[in-house]
């Protein structure tokens, strides 16, 4: 099946995969060829898809996964990949975003930093389970 996934800055992936595994709203979703079709709502995490026996895996944050019988769109605004993640940059990214959410905020700050602390764990998560540091 063709997996695509697309960010506001280009189409960062479209290949031809055996399964596919998606961070949902409502928890992890696999799939695989001739799956139901479906749409639904995208939460950073790790996505992860397999070739050839091979896995691969991406951080991705909010978005909309549309599934096809033999496709996978995937509208992100964030997928990186573990070579890609600077470790020590997201780890300081997030200790200043978690410090943040001392100060007094609006409701619309305090979800933007909660988002973005969500983007980093999944970097983090993704980097570290992948070959990173330990």
């Amino acid at each position: 099946m063709k997996l695509e996934i697309v960010t506001p800055e280009a189409k960062t992936f479209s290949d031809d995969v055996d399964t596919v595994v998606v961070p949902g709203s409502e928890g992890e979703m696999g799939i695989l060829p001739s799956h139901a079709p479906l749409v639904s709502a995208l939460k950073p995490g790790e996505l992860r898809y397999t070739k050839d026996g091979e896995e691969t895996a991406l951080a991705v944050g909010n978005g909309i996964v549309e599934v096809g019988l033999q496709h996978v769109s995937v509208l992100t605004d964030l997928a990186i990949g573990e070579s890609d993640i600077d470790e020590d940059a997201v780890q300081k990214a997030l200790e200043r975003a978690e410090k943040s959410l001392e100060d007094e905020l609006g409701d619309e700050d305090r979800a933007a930093i909660e988002e973005a602390i969500m983007k980093s764990v999944a970097m983090l998560e993704v980097k570290r389970r992948r070959g990173g540091k330990r």
